[in-house]
């Protein structure tokens, strides 16, 4: 509860939406969320802690502004990502990594053997690289084409506590919103996430209204589950129902599907949708006292 009447304040005395989501998700990073957000948060395979993040108007969060801010650009990442960050001021560069992240990707490396992970269709199958396509693919005339057949390496699962994307949207006279993540825990170095891309893990119009998502990114990434709502509501749907329809779009395909969505609209008015877990999002305005937790069933 600190935590959220912390972010809440800052929010109120930012005397900008943007610059408030930003601090929101700046806060949370020295104060770490759940080992899933954050410096100490989710490793990559190799247990280097990183993080995406994504503002729009609408640690992390602050380069993401400065690219909105003083760039053409939608995105920037890896390296030159750092250091465009460092030479707009930003201090760098960090190891975000804690012992407790550490201590995780140790146990998973040595004890549990790189079980599971993100890799498919590779060899070894039950053991940590390095990794490569099957001997038999190698010497034969297929090499280069798309690969069929059962699923070769471990299979990986979101979860609440392997996997976790910070949505967070501001209204005042315009809406905005932003987003922080680490991605999935034990994702192989390099992957890029749902969270930097503007209409998946958030999305806001300040004509319409707003959306956040969290859950299985490199899903929802290829459906903009945040850009449909914000449509969907623009044609005249309800919260509830923009979200829900969201959300059947992408379970349609993917039956087995993990993540969540909230709208909002300018008016305050708000809902939630959900599949294959249980999702709580919070909610606080200058005439309530406290913040308040809504729980939302699959």
């Amino acid at each position: 509860m600190a935590f959220r009447d912390l972010i809440i304040l800052s929010l109120f005395l930012s005397f900008s939406k943007v610059f408030g989501s930003e601090t929101q998700d700046s806060v949370r990073f020295p104060l770490e969320c759940d080992d899933t957000v954050g410096p100490g948060g989710s490793p990559d395979e190799n247990g280097e802690t990183t993080l995406d993040a994504m503002i729009m108007d609408g640690d992390g969060i602050k380069a993401a502004k400065l690219v909105m801010q003083h760039t053409k650009h939608t995105f920037l990442v890896g390296d030159q990502a750092s250091a465009f960050a460092i030479s707009m001021g930003l201090p760098g560069p960090t190891d975000l990594s804690s012992p407790e992240s550490t201590q995780k990707w140790i146990k998973w490396k040595e004890e549990e053997h790189c079980q599971p992970n993100f890799r498919k269709d590779v060899m070894p199958v039950k053991t940590c690289g390095p990794y490569h396509l099957k001997n038999l693919l190698l010497n034969s005339n297929l090499a280069g084409t798309c690969l069929g057949g059962p699923r070769l390496s471990g299979s990986s699962h979101i979860g609440l506590h392997n996997h976790d994307t910070i949505s967070m949207a501001v209204i005042d006279e315009d809406i905005a919103v932003g987003t922080s993540t680490n991605g999935a825990t034990f994702k192989i170095p390099g992957r890029i996430g749902d969270g930097p891309i503007a209409g998946s893990s958030a999305y806001a119009d300040s004509d319409i209204d707003a959306c956040g998502a969290t859950g299985d990114g490199d899903i929802m990434m290829r459906f903009l589950p945040c850009y449909q709502v914000v449509e969907s509501m623009g044609l005249g749907m309800e919260p509830r129902v923009a979200a829900k329809d969201a959300i059947s779009r992408i379970t349609r395909k993917f039956p087995e599907f993990v993540g969540a969505i909230f709208a909002v609209n300018k008016s305050g008015v708000h809902a939630g949708a959900c599949h294959g877990w249980t999702f709580q999002y919070c909610v606080k305005n200058p005439s309530m006292k406290d913040v308040e937790v809504f729980t939302v069933l699959p």
